[in-house]
């Protein structure tokens, strides 16, 4: 029986990325292979098949911490006696990689769109160059990027990111799979429950819900959302899931005159349910590999609109992509002419974009053969 290893810092499924492991994982497992999941900290019991190979996470900063998981997942990995190894993340040998965030320059060039120009973007900046983490994320990408490994991006943006950063990759271009939401869990909401789930809300049949998911409301344009809501009728209404601090945007909401219009959920727990009472889905990213929630809320049926550097866009309309995601009045023209176009056809992936979890089952095929 052959035996792999797969590296990533969190076993589990919350996070875009773990979750990604964790079903990875189960599907090489269920495919015959001996699986072991290289990790700082496991947070639930692993699928049949695979063992958790935990290793902790000890530093006394975010860079000491990397430091440790790098250098004691290559400890076992060398020992482990692995046929292949799969890397999620940050790790110094692998032999397969998938690139699911993006180069570090391509993120800090683009995410400081997040923040107004003066002396905080600069500074942040700064910080961002001169923190040890990211000297030593530099390290790993480059070294990744140059060890002769198989490289999969999660989008065809993230593959443009990474050959503008590593110039080198454009001889051999990275393979791009994207992520593919379950169809089962993420398919349009029945009437009757979708009915249910807005009247909780108090909102009518004549009210429009613009809804949006993310744990960095800077990132994502949370703040241009709510902008743009100001611009849009009373009738249009705000609801933000996320586990972070809205204070910050309450008080913009306030100021704006829309905080009766603007509910932020914190961690929601049903999430086809919260796409499928939406009217419309908006994710202005500033910075986005390729936002899973955009291609949920797709299958549930909802109208998406997201920015040109979120990989996900790559499956929207273009009237429905917008360049800037800070410009706010076209984010509300965009919202208004874009509202209602529910479609009730479940998602139909096209059929020459690699998704999902089988093209790293035949990665790995040929990798073992």
């Amino acid at each position: 029986m052959k035996k792999i290893a797969i590296i990533l810092p969190r076993f589990g499924r919350y996070g875009g990325v773990e979750r990604f492991g964790y079903n990875l994982s189960a599907a090489l497992a269920r495919a015959g292979y001996k699986v072991d999941f290289i990790c700082a900290r496991a947070e639930e019991e692993p699928p049949a098949g695979v063992s958790v190979v935990s290793v902790g996470r000890y530093g006394f900063c975010r860079a000491g911490k990397l430091f440790w998981f790098v250098l004691a997942a290559e400890r076992i990995r060398l020992k482990g006696g692995y046929d292949l190894c799969i890397s999620l993340g940050k790790s110094l040998n692998q032999d397969i990689l998938r690139v699911g965030g993006g180069p570090l320059n391509s993120f800090w060039r683009l995410s400081q769109r997040a923040w107004d120009a003066g002396f905080s973007r600069s500074f942040k900046m700064f910080r961002r160059r001169v923190s040890p983490v990211n000297i030593l994320i530099n390290y790993i990408e480059k070294r990744q990027v140059t060890s002769g490994c198989r490289i999969v991006c999660v989008s065809h943006r993230v593959r443009d990111w990474m050959v503008e950063s590593h110039p080198q990759l454009s001889e051999n271009l990275p393979e791009v799979v994207y992520n593919k939401p379950d169809l089962d869990l993420f398919k349009p909401l029945e009437p009757e429950l979708r009915s249910a789930g807005r009247a909780e809300f108090s909102l009518t049949d004549s009210d429009i819900l613009i809804s949006t998911a993310t744990t960095n409301f800077a990132l994502k344009g949370v703040a241009s959302l709510i902008r743009a809501l100001a611009d849009l009728p009373e009738n249009y209404h705000l609801h933000v899931a996320g586990g972070r601090n809205p204070a910050k945007y309450i008080r913009l909401a306030e100021s704006l005159g829309v905080a009766e219009r603007v509910v932020f959920l914190g961690k929601v727990g049903d999430m086809p349910s919260f796409y499928g009472r939406s009217d419309i889905f908006v994710l202005p990213s500033f910075y986005d590999a390729c936002s899973n929630s955009v291609l949920e809320a797709l299958a549930c049926g909802v109208s998406v609109i997201s920015s040109r550097d979120n990989g996900s866009s790559f499956f929207l309309p273009e009237e429905q992509v917008i360049d800037d995601p800070a410009d706010y009045r076209l984010l509300a023209r965009m919202i208004s002419e874009t509202a209602g176009k529910n479609s009730a056809n479940v998602f139909q992936w096209p059929d020459d974009v690699p998704c999902g979890l089988e093209p790293y089952l035949r990665i790995v095929e040929e990798r073992l053969g």
